[in-house]
C-alpha cells in the first residue's frame, strides 16, 4: 500500500474537482465545497452542518451543558428560552429543531416536545411543552440550527 501525503491538491480543471476511478467525489469552488451522495447526486458541505446547537436543563436556574455558536441562553419564563448566536445567521429564514424530556423517566408518559424557530439572524426562539400541549419546562433540552452563516 501507498500513502500519499501533500499540501496542496490542485485540480486539472477550474472546477477543482477530486476523482476517485472515474466517479468524481469532491468538487469545490471558492464558495461551495459538495461531496458525492447517493447515486449521482451531490450534497453540498456547507449547507449540510449544523450551524449553531445547544443542550440544556431549562428548570430552575438553566444550564447550559454543552453548545456550539452559541453566546448565550436566555430564560424568558416558563417553557421560553432565547438560543442567541455568537456567529450570527445570514437571514432569519433557517430551519431550527430540537428535542426535550423530563427529569423523570420515558415510562412515566411525560416526555416533552421543544420547538426552535428564526427570532431574528441572531438569535432562536426555544419553546417547550408537555405531552398536552401546555408550556412546561424541561430539564433536558437540545435545539439544532441549519441554515447560512452571515
Amino acid at each position: 500500500m501507498s500513502t500519499l501525503v501533500t499540501n496542496t491538491i490542485t485540480g486539472l480543471s477550474t472546477a477543482a474537482n477530486i476523482t476517485i476511478g472515474s466517479t468524481p467525489v469532491v468538487s469545490a469552488s471558492a464558495t461551495s465545497l459538495t461531496i458525492r451522495g447517493e447515486g449521482s447526486n451531490q450534497t453540498s458541505i456547507q449547507q449540510g452542518l449544523a450551524k449553531s446547537w445547544i443542550n440544556f436543563n431549562g428548570t430552575g436556574t438553566v444550564a447550559v451543558g454543552d453548545s456550539f455558536n452559541v453566546g448565550s441562553l436566555v430564560d424568558r419564563g416558563t417553557s421560553l428560552y432565547t438560543q442567541n448566536f455568537t456567529a450570527g445567521m445570514g437571514n432569519a429564514v433557517f430551519a431550527g429543531t430540537g428535542s426535550a424530556k423530563d427529569a423523570a423517566l420515558d415510562a412515566d408518559g411525560r416526555n416533552r416536545m421543544l420547538v426552535s424557530e428564526a427570532e431574528d439572524a441572531d438569535a432562536a426562539f426555544i419553546n417547550s411543552f408537555d405531552t398536552g400541549g401546555n408550556a412546561a419546562d424541561v430539564a433536558y433540552a437540545t435545539s439544532i440550527i441549519f441554515g447560512d452563516l452571515a
